[in-house]
């Protein structure tokens, strides 16, 4: 495997920039996500280290190899897309073999079969070597197209939203599949996606993007906890993270320059309210079985958090809410304050 380095690269599209000056360094066996809403960038950052296109300026280094101007075949990465652009009229074996058979790779067929059957366990997909991938469910098919990319053991796996077309119960099981094949094979992957689950479980570190530019990039807990701003912050969390005007809710201590506090459900509190002292309304409460949402309105304003399952709260209930530790951010968007 081997690290991956972008210096300042940049790539334009008539009068869009999809890339604007973007560094980044992806560390030899590093699983890193790139976090961000369609058109943030992310795609194009893959598609300019794989060679598939090429920087307006800046440079990719591979493996401490400078690969700016080297073809695709040249810089030894593999890309798994959002579909799974399987060959239908082959088995899934001879999917896994197709690009170990390649006339310049001359690898023996001995070899072959021994890496894909070897991928295909790791994958749990053995049993259907021998299927055409017509046969296969959605779950399966994308997992041949991640094997055919692992056969390949190359320096680099790019991976452009390969779980987003799956169902729910898929999509979890085949997180905790890539994480355990990242770390069995120590594989260097650069991971795209706008969903924060897959962020949250998966990355060493995020990167979040926004118009083609790198916003923060730091662990999950870090972007999670430290937000450098309310774009970031609105990025992690479930349920979102509320925005709220300074002053509508009680907190102890906030700095000068703060408009704005983000309260997730671990900076609030909430009580039945007493003696008049109520400041919120229950508004709706959503039971998901292990977690419940609850709807508030503070006047006007809405808020969603999360509360104990068997909470005895319903509808119209007044309650009491104070903030503990909120984030502050200033009319920039910017945090501001003293760093939790």
């Amino acid at each position: 495997m081997a690290e991956v380095a972008l210096n300042a690269i940049s790539r334009r599209f008539g009068d869009v920039t999809a890339v604007d000056d973007l560094t980044l360094t992806i560390a030899d066996g590093e699983f890193v996500v790139l976090l961000g809403p369609t058109g943030a960038g992310k795609t194009t950052t893959l598609r300019l280290i794989a060679g598939i296109e090429a920087a307006d300026k800046g440079t990719v280094f591979i493996g401490g190899r400078d690969v700016s101007r080297a073809s695709p075949a040249e810089r030894d990465v593999t890309f798994v897309f959002q579909q799974y652009s399987l060959y239908p009229h082959l088995s899934v074996y001879d999917n896994l073999a197709f690009p170990l058979r390649s006339p310049a790779r001359r690898i023996p067929e001995a070899e072959i079969k021994e890496r894909v059957t070897a991928v295909a366990e790791m994958l749990r997909i053995g049993s259907k070597l021998q299927n055409r991938a017509t046969r296969l469910s959605g779950g399966e098919m994308q997992r041949v197209a991640i094997g055919r990319a692992l056969v390949r053991t190359p320096q680099v796996y790019l991976m452009d939203e390969p779980l987003s077309s799956l169902d729910a119960k898929l999509r979890s099981d085949l997180r905790l599949e890539l994480k355990r094949i990242q770390q069995d094979l120590g594989a260097t992957i650069l991971y795209v996606t706008h969903d924060q689950i897959e962020a949250m479980t998966m990355a060493s570190r995020i990167g979040v993007m926004s118009n083609g530019r790198l916003i923060q990039f730091g662990t999950p807990r870090q972007i999670y906890e430290d937000p450098d701003d309310t774009y970031v912050a609105t990025r992690l969390g479930v349920p979102r993270i509320n925005l709220l005007p300074m002053g509508l809710l009680p907190v102890q201590s906030a700095p000068n320059q703060a408009t704005q506090m983000g309260v997730r459900t671990e900076h609030l509190e909430i009580a039945p309210a007493s003696n008049g002292d109520a400041n919120a309304t229950v508004a709706r409460v959503e039971h998901l079985g292990d977690q419940t949402h609850l709807h508030l309105l503070l006047g006007e304003t809405p808020m969603t958090t999360l509360v104990d399952p068997h909470a005895p709260l319903a509808k119209g209930d007044k309650v009491r809410i104070t903030a503990k530790r909120p984030l502050f951010f200033g009319a920039d968007g910017k945090r501001v304050g003293v760093r939790q």
